[in-house]
């Protein structure tokens, strides 16, 4: 298979340390910036790299509304939390 007649393919080598370069028209393509995160899938000679972006921030604004209405109807108190999270820690 010629991978560079495949749309959106290039070549790249691994270094000693295990890095693989991302083709820079690639990258731009992307829109994949220094420090971007990726899952690394690997199976046979197929190693596949799927970018990790965060969810924007109004969506946590939802979930902790959701939460925090959760946790009134069921009575719990911020120092509930604070105690949970000391014991886990090992410190209570």
């Amino acid at each position: 298979m010629e991978v560079n007649n495949m749309p959106g393919s290039a070549t790249t080598k691994m270094s000693s340390k295990g890095q693989v370069v991302i083709p820079e028209e690639i990258r731009r393509r992307l829109k994949l910036k220094t420090g971007a995160q990726f899952v690394v899938i690997g199976e046979d000679d197929v190693v596949i790299l799927k970018a990790v972006t965060p969810p924007p921030l109004k969506e946590f604004d939802s979930l902790i509304a959701k939460a925090r209405s959760q946790a009134r109807e069921v009575g719990l108190k911020r120092s509930d939390i604070t105690d949970a999270i000391a014991r886990a820690r090992g410190r209570k």
